[in-house]
């Protein structure tokens, strides 16, 4: 006979939105269990934000070897031990994975149950040797790669974010299937390490951005040497000898691409196989569980958290998410779900970030009742001083001057995109960025430029220059 427990929050699912959902609510007096089948952590954890972050700062390191000429210092060929780097990956997981662990969680408070997790009812689920029965529940089991139906895909060994980061030696030939941000972040990472690179992308390189923002990271892909190949559809794979060929078509021509090593970075599907969705009459698809801004499932009892609720498939989306719960199951409060502030980065070199609505966007809510207004890195004294002088800032404002999006192509963008993720939250006007003293000299220089930029034409008009003629007569 399975154990019975009955507890007030039963949260499937160890990653980013499911660990704070179980920390939050056991550390506020809740009862909770939390039900993981895999590894603690997640996605992010071990497969996907942080070893990707810890293999571009390795390329990022022999990038710097290579190219250290620029500052007068000797520039040569890094030896790049792979195994090393793989170790180095390891490292910084194993560094995090006590924030994460079975012990930490136990310790504060919650029950952790290893075991796959299956509704048999609308208020229970069995997992393991326990039948548990709560209050509520959360399911957070993310998503994982998808795999697109390319004939042959299956007949040979392919990489996946799950994957990639055991490699003990470094592709001789890596094809990327896929131009998203986790294939672009792969993709140079492995070519600064000295692989041979090709990315196939069935429309555009990153094609959720903003596309003068995306032409700054193609730009500098293809000076490193990445193959790209845009509008091209994978129309078969097979194996040659010891490596994979990718059939391609692309504007009506077929071409044969042979690498070593194939990675598929093609998007992800949620994980709702094997829940028992039906048993608790929740509703989804092969997209994700179908949620209201509340987070709450078909069945009022049942949120769905992070990649699974299919929105935005960020770790820092699955932590909001994780507040919103918390506010509507222990605090009865009805908070709902806003995507006007939340931003994206992909962490190439230069970086890519954003917030709010991109320009397309913004003229399509606004018409011509809109300013875009852009600067350059080129034009930011630090960005000179380090050499990293590619990119741009770009931001659309209403007719009132409210912000309405940000996007940063550029060095560090990441860390930059943070004031106007504020500034967009708070519904401000362009003018209280303006009106902001940045430190000399630093590329957060670059938005309070152009958020000046958005006044010169008034600022030094005629009409101003009689002004302060006629001012100055007294």
């Amino acid at each position: 006979m399975a154990e019975v427990i009955r507890v007030d929050i039963c949260v499937i699912g160890a990653g980013s939105g499911g660990l704070s959902v179980a920390a939050g609510a056991s550390l506020m007096g809740a009862r909770v269990v939390l039900i993981e089948r895999a590894k603690m952590g997640g996605d992010c954890l071990n497969y996907g934000c942080v070893p990707s972050k810890a293999l571009l700062a390795a390329a990022h390191a022999a990038e710097s070897q290579r190219t250290s000429g620029r500052f007068g210092i000797a520039a040569y060929q890094p030896e790049v031990d792979f195994t090393a780097v793989r170790d180095h990956v390891h490292g910084v997981i194993a560094a995090i994975a006590p924030q994460d662990s079975v012990e930490r969680f136990e310790g504060l408070g919650v029950q952790v149950i290893q075991a796959p997790a299956t509704f048999t009812a609308r208020r229970q689920i069995e997992a393991g040797e326990y039948r548990i029965r709560a209050k509520y529940f959360v399911v957070a089991t993310g998503s994982s790669p998808a795999v697109p139906p390319v004939p042959g895909i299956d007949s040979v060994p392919y990489l996946t974010n799950e994957s990639i980061f055991e490699l003990d030696h470094c592709p001789e030939h890596l094809i990327v299937l896929g131009g998203g941000p986790i294939g672009c972040e792969l993709a140079q990472a492995h070519r600064r390490l000295g692989a041979r690179v090709t990315v196939l992308e069935m429309l555009t390189l990153l094609p959720k951005d903003d596309p003068e923002a995306a032409d700054v990271v193609r730009r500098r892909l293809i000076a490193e040497g990445i193959e790209i190949h845009e509008g091209a559809t994978a129309q078969g794979i097979i194996a040659d000898g010891d490596g994979i060929a990718v059939e391609v078509e692309r504007e009506g021509e077929v071409e044969r691409i042979v690498g070593s090593h194939l990675l598929v970075a093609a998007g992800r599907r949620a994980n709702v196989d094997g829940l028992g969705l039906e048993a608790a009459r929740i509703r989804y698809s092969p997209s994700g569980i179908e949620v209201d801004r509340r987070l709450r499932t078909s069945n009022k009892r049942v949120f769905a958290i992070g990649d699974v609720a299919g929105s935005l498939q960020l770790t820092h989306m699955a932590g909001y998410h994780a507040g919103i719960v918390i506010r509507n199951a222990l605090f009865k409060l009805p908070a709902k779900v806003s995507l006007e502030a939340i931003p994206w980065v992909t962490y190439t070199d230069p970086e890519l970030a954003h917030v709010g609505m991109t320009e397309d966007q913004a003229r399509d809510a606004h018409g011509g009742d809109m300013t875009v207004l852009r600067w350059p890195f080129a034009e930011n004294d630090r960005a000179q001083a380090k050499r990293q002088t590619d990119g741009m800032i770009k931001v659309v404002v209403d007719k009132k001057g409210r912000i309405l999006g940000a996007t940063i192509a550029g060095s560090h963008a990441g860390e930059l995109i943070l004031p106007w993720v504020l500034a967009i939250e708070n519904g401000l006007k362009i003018g209280a960025m303006a009106g902001a003293v940045a430190p000399y000299p630093t590329l957060s220089e670059v938005s309070k430029r152009l958020a000046g930029s958005y006044f010169t034409p008034k600022l030094f008009s005629e009409r101003t220059r009689k002004l302060v003629r006629f001012l100055l007569k007294f």
